[in-house]
């Protein structure tokens, strides 16, 4: 192997030496030093550069790809270092696993940012052109044979750049399940699915999730050295910066890096992070705020002519507390935000504000798929990417685990509810505490992609067809999300007088659900009220006050999508809401409590036998042996 020099680092020193004061205060490794001072010497570097790249200063683009390069010289020092000296490279192996349904631009987006990381950073070398240390799971979750077919070409191709993909199919899914002792098996129906061989799709994120762990295990060569980092297929390895021109993807983030990092140096056994763009919520929880916005934004319009350059462009950022796309943002602890956010027109090159009308009412309809057009989250260096903070919500498309920590299972699947990630979260918290941990390593979040919204698949959102091919439906999503949230702040108060160690007492549940039960079915009350309210306000602004819109004709299309946007808002939150007729309904209440009292008081055994399946290395033995014959 050549010997490797530095000479990435030595150019880096010269040129930013004087424009970045704090590499001038760095000791420069003398040659007579080992490999492994002149290794821990780029890390030193690293914060150096970092906050300089985020400071918002000019010439980010050369300041990246020396940042970038120093990565990859220090891992080719890294693979000297095992080479010369026979020492032991300690650094992780990473499996990720990225649950997919009927998501093929997703999936897309998805495994390219893997590949950039790797090509940018390098984490682990790279041998006979492939990624050595960087496995990927792709565990199908789709009903239509057309996006499966597109999942697994996406995995070959992916796979001849020299990724580590493999494609986890339906049918091997239910082989491996299948290969468990039935005894065994049979505890785990709730957490890995029990659905038969003809269907075994759409299962949920959780359930698919869980049923990737089995291939995990399946694929892991040395379990003490390896970490598994679950991916949503709708999320990438990047973040987006604020340019001149608008916001542009960058790969400046080095998870694999920093990841490894928190492992080795930290008794953490679960770190999860966030996401920034698109909010990680239903839109179910959006539509206030949301219809604030839009309403704040017409009139905006409506003191302008259309015939005037547009002016939503350059505008200032909002500084806000957390979760400013909640319309219930208090219950999770965060400042009510009264404020309204401005629209960031898209539209390049010289335009109206007609034009930017027309490109606005084209996006409207997004909302209900999940996304805000006007509050996303947007990337912070804050401290850095070394520091650990206690977490208490796991993000189910962001947290990487040990071999230990798979235990930490997220459960609950079989009920669909949303706030899986929160509620399980609770629970692991309370069990390991500070072990469990938050970084600030956040995924870019998608919820559409340039495919527009024909090939959109949200689960618990319908799409009408023929004639009502407009009405969007939110019904499934919008009733999953009451009970998600009654689970969830039951399991909240619950973990804070019992011990999550030992099953839950029904008294308990009942009496917790009860009271939180009351206090949300309220919250859901005004919510209900505000945005029938908000509706009617932005239907008279727009099409009742005689603004300029209305006089022209070139805008009749923008404003039908405008009315088909209200008249969505009202299907799903109005009287006549399927949702909210089943959240008033005493008796579907009722349903759903006595399937969430079962759920919580069945927790401690679930968790119990599915650490028992993981942790058996000879039924494990016994369960590969099965499958490949």
């Amino acid at each position: 192997m050549t010997a490797i020099n530095g000479t990435r680092l030595q150019d880096s020193l010269a040129r930013y030496r004087d424009t970045l004061p704090g590499l001038a205060e760095l000791a420069w490794p003398a040659e007579t030093d080992s490999l492994a001072s002149r290794i821990e010497f780029y890390e030193q570097c690293y914060p150096v550069l970092e906050k300089a790249l985020w400071s918002g200063e000019p010439d980010f683009e050369p300041l990246l790809d020396c940042y970038q390069s120093l990565f990859r010289e220090q891992e080719a020092l890294i693979r000297q270092q095992a080479e010369v000296e026979g020492a032991d490279d300690e650094t992780y192996h990473f499996i990720l696993s990225i649950p997919v349904a009927d998501r093929p631009p997703h999936l897309r987006a998805c495994l390219e940012s893997i590949y950039q990381l790797c090509e940018r950073f390098a984490y682990g070398g790279m041998e006979s052109g492939v990624y050595t240390r960087i496995k990927v799971i792709v565990a199908e979750d789709s009903r239509e044979e057309k996006n499966i077919r597109q999942h697994i070409e996406l995995v070959d191709s992916y796979r001849r750049k020299g990724l580590q993909v493999v494609h986890f199919g339906l049918d091997e899914q239910y082989e491996l399940l299948q290969s468990i002792l039935e005894a065994v098996r049979k505890p785990l129906g709730n957490l890995l699915s029990s659905q038969p061989r003809g269907r075994f799709y759409l299962k949920g994120q959780a359930a698919n999730r869980n049923l990737s762990v089995l291939k995990c295990l399946q694929l892991t060569e040395d379990k003490n050295r390896t970490l598994y980092y679950f991916v949503d297929s709708d999320e990438s390895f990047c973040v987006k910066r604020k340019t001149g021109a608008g916001e542009e993807a960058v790969y400046a983030l080095n998870y694999f890096h920093y990841i490894d990092k928190a492992f080795r140096s930290t008794d953490t056994v679960l770190l999860t992070g966030k996401m920034v763009g698109d909010p990680p919520v239903s839109p179910s929880v959006m539509a206030a705020n949301f219809l604030d916005d839009v309403t704040a934004f017409f009139a905006g319009l409506a003191r302008a002519q259309g015939d005037q350059a547009c002016r939503f462009h350059g505008l200032p950022a909002t500084r806000t507390s957390g979760a400013i796309y909640h319309d219930m943002a208090g219950l999770f602890g965060f400042e009510h935000q009264s404020t309204t956010f401005p629209y960031p027109c898209p539209l390049e090159g010289d335009h109206d504000h007609a034009a930017c009308l027309r490109g606005f009412s084209q996006r409207l309809a997004a909302f209900f798929f999940g996304e805000h057009l006007f509050r996303k989250t947007a990337f912070s260096y804050d401290n850095g990417f070394s520091e650990l903070t206690p977490a208490r919500t796991l993000y189910p498309g962001n947290y990487i685990v040990n071999y230990a920590g798979l235990k930490h299972i997220i459960p609950f699947g079989h009920l669909r509810l949303r706030m899986s990630g929160p509620t399980a979260g609770r629970l692991i918290a309370a069990e390991i505490q500070d072990r469990f941990a938050s970084i600030n390593l956040p995924h870019l979040h998608q919820r559409t992609n340039d495919a527009g919204l024909g090939d959109a698949f949200r689960p618990g959102v319908e799409r009408a067809d023929g004639q009502e091919q407009e009405r969007i439906d939110l019904c499934n999503e919008f009733e999953r999300q009451f009970f998600g949230d009654l689970m969830l702040f039951t399991t909240e108060a619950l973990v804070a007088r019992a011990d999550v160690r030992q099953p839950f007492k029904k008294a308990d549940v009942v009496q917790v659900m009860e009271q939180k039960e009351e206090e949300l079915l309220a919250l859901y009350q005004q919510k209900h009220h505000a945005i029938l309210e908000k509706s009617r306000q932005l239907e008279d602004l727009v099409f009742n006050a005689g603004h300029w819109w209305l006089e022209a004709h070139d805008l009749d299309g923008a404003l039908h999508q405008v009315k088909a946007f209200i008249d969505n808002i009202r299907h799903n939150f109005g009287e006549h809401s399927c949702a909210w007729q089943q959240i008033q309904s005493a008796g579907h209440r009722a349903e759903r409590k006595q399937q969430i009292i079962e759920a919580l008081m069945n927790y401690r055994t679930e968790r119990d036998a599915w650490e028992r399946l993981i942790t058996d290395s000879a039924a494990w033995s016994i369960i590969f042996e099965r499958q490949s014959r």
